[in-house]
């Protein structure tokens, strides 16, 4: 009889026991925290509308010795930039100037030619914080248009830009951009240029260089 309640009681003992034992482990299980989830950083595409100004390099005219410089002065451009990542867009480019060649030096109204220079460029930008604030790099390739005026041909060259900038957000649809690109136009060297039976310039060199500062509007969607 004893025995039995000996043996009762030690029953007892070993449940009071297995009860705090099973709850604690319970309650530690529901209290452990969660990790929270990983939140991507949101892809943005933008279209920028420009006003800058254009610093301009020239030519050598290989007949004639001369220089022909283009002024320099205010020009408009246009981005669209479509998002690939939160960091990176592939970007279409368009910056156009109403600019003049002129001869170096005393050069009367007689030597001064209306030239149109327009830059058509496929590139991207990458910025160094996500995509809408901060400092960015960009550059594309593509074609220059030349485009004279009176009765004169047209030239299209080959061409690059790079450039760098920074973005300045006002809101969720609004930013606004500060920027600076180079650009290098491939000229054939002593190769025809603006001709229309005869040919105003006869180019010696390979390259024009030209400069462009920007601020710009955009439109952040």
């Amino acid at each position: 009889m004893e025995s039995r309640s000996a043996l009762a009681m030690g029953s007892l003992i070993l449940a009071a026991a297995a009860i705090p034992a099973g709850a604690f482990a319970q309650t530690a299980t529901v209290a452990a925290p969660k990790e929270p989830a990983a939140v991507a950083a949101p892809k943005e595409s933008n279209v920028t509308v420009y006003a800058g100004y254009r610093f301009s390099g020239g030519f050598t005219d290989e007949t004639t010795g001369k220089t022909w410089e283009l002024t320099e002065g205010p020009s408009f451009a246009l981005a669209a930039d479509f998002a690939i990542d939160p960091k990176t867009q592939w970007e279409i480019f368009i910056s156009h100037r109403s600019s003049t060649l002129k001869a170096s030096g005393f050069s009367p109204v007689a030597d001064n030619i209306s030239l149109g220079v327009t830059y058509y460029h496929v590139g991207g930008t990458y910025f160094v914080d996500n995509i809408g604030k901060g400092v960015y790099v960009v550059g594309g390739l593509g074609a220059t248009h030349f485009d004279p005026g009176a009765d004169l041909s047209s030239a299209l060259r080959f061409s690059l830009n790079l450039g760098v900038g920074y973005m300045i957000p006002l809101g969720r649809t609004l930013a606004v951009k500060l920027e600076g690109r180079g650009y290098l136009t491939l000229v054939n060297s002593s190769s025809s240029f603006l001709c229309s039976g005869g040919c105003v310039v006869q180019i010696k060199g390979d390259t024009l260089t030209q400069g462009e500062a920007m601020a710009g509007l955009v439109w952040r969607f």
